[in-house]
């Protein structure tokens, strides 16, 4: 009896040992609806393998201006072992050089390339896409159908693309072929399926250039044909919202769209395709809009950090995530899983979405270490355009003097 009493401390003082060596991670992410998911992911997922090798989170959603918390707590030395690096921003926060490399700690070839270089600079690797989305085209079955016109498909290019969208604006007044926003990071897309990119070789930018002017043209030649209107025109406060109303035949967008019909047009048959193709290349374009789990480089933890980093980026919590509907996956060994194959619209588009990653020319959402401040001068040239204030020629040279300015003022 005394023997097993002995064996039972033993194995109490044990664990009360192991409990007491914990290394405590700080992890940082967005707030909002985040918090609740990423918490079930610890909790369910990698919490008790992690604690197995002696490692706790302590978990610490930033409800404010996420960019802005973390730029001043990197500055004062107070951010998490590990934290999210949005894709727009991450030029910006790799620029301090706070973020440790880690392409000789992670085995970043399991992660889909182009999300690898979103996070890139020099031939190094910042931070490891959590999820992902690229943008995709969602369309209405019933009004392709009543108005006896196939579906976007594929082969589609701007041209056969925008000759569908007129064909079915004209079977009703009250409904457009397509929502479309004054927007870059819709625009930019079409851009870069004509061969243009965010910045040239030489650091500059040219919206000038008849790869962007002819995507220019295309993108806001929709709405002034009358083949698209905008969401503002519809009483909508986005596409999406107007592909719900049946106010409109197809919205561009990403997998986020997917929750939103699934609550607000549950009976909506729908369908997705990738992005239409240029004519002159040939190939279709794509944003990635993506977040990476990154490390502190001045991390107490760094060892810990690392492998906290890569149980929030395993296979078991990316399928956690994709289960739930939520996210794309950034690695590559999911584009075979079977959640893609099941006979859902969902399921189906989500697969398109990913697949999006590596169709065509496809460039992150970001913009230098301006961030999306880039937008700004573009985003009014469509505007103006698409209102009819001013043609795009005068429009696009407006947006190359304001965005050469901006670029000049934010020069070191």
């Amino acid at each position: 009896m005394r023997r097993l009493f002995t064996a039972a401390m033993v194995a109490l003082l044990a664990a009360i040992g192991t409990a007491g060596a914990q290394t405590i991670v700080r992890v940082q992410g967005y707030g909002g609806q985040d918090p609740a998911i990423v918490q079930r992911l610890i909790d369910e997922v990698i919490g008790a393998d992690l604690a197995a090798q002696g490692i706790t989170i302590n978990y610490e959603p930033i409800e404010t201006d996420y960019n802005t918390v973390l730029v001043n707590s990197l500055s004062a030395g107070t951010a998490g072992d590990v934290f999210y690096v949005p894709g727009e921003t991450a030029p910006g926060f790799i620029a301090t050089g706070k973020l440790l490399a880690l392409e000789d700690l992670v085995d970043t070839s399991a992660f889909i390339d182009t999300l690898n270089a979103v996070f890139s600079k020099d031939g190094h690797v910042y931070g490891i896409a959590k999820d992902f989305n690229t943008l995709a085209v969602f369309y209405n079955e019933d009004l392709f159908d009543a108005a006896g016109v196939a579906y976007p498909n594929a082969d589609d290019d701007w041209t056969s693309f925008a000759d569908k969208l007129a064909r079915v604006a004209a079977l009703d007044p009250g409904v457009y072929g397509a929502c479309i926003a004054a927007d870059t990071a819709r625009l930019g897309a079409f851009a870069f399926a004509n061969g243009w990119t965010t910045f040239g070789a030489d650091g500059g930018v040219d919206l000038t250039s008849p790869a962007f002017a002819e995507a220019f043209d295309f993108y806001s030649g929709l709405v002034t044909s009358g083949a698209a209107a905008q969401p503002a025109d519809l009483g909508a406060g986005w596409p999406g919202d107007c592909l719900a109303r049946e106010q409109a035949a197809v919205a561009i967008e990403g997998a986020w769209i997917l929750g939103f019909l699934r609550d607000n047009a549950p009976n909506l048959q729908y369908g997705a395709t990738f992005l239409p193709k240029s004519p002159t290349t040939g190939l279709s374009g794509n944003y990635l809009y993506t977040v990476a789990w990154a490390v502190n480089a001045d991390s107490k933890v760094r060892d810990a950090a690392v492998k906290v980093l890569e149980a929030l980026t395993s296979p078991a919590a990316q399928q956690f995530i994709l289960e739930q509907g939520l996210a794309i996956p950034s690695r590559k060994e999911l584009a075979d899983n079977p959640y893609f194959s099941q006979d859902s619209a969902e399921a189906r588009a989500n697969k398109v979405v990913f697949e999006g990653a590596s169709h065509g020319n496809v460039y992150g959402f970001q913009f230098g270490t301006i961030g999306t401040d880039y937008m700004g001068p573009i985003n009014n040239a469509l505007t103006a355009v698409m209102t009819g204030s001013v043609g795009s020629g005068a429009a696009l040279s407006q947006a190359q003097s304001d965005l050469t300015a901006l670029l000049q003022r934010a020069a070191p």
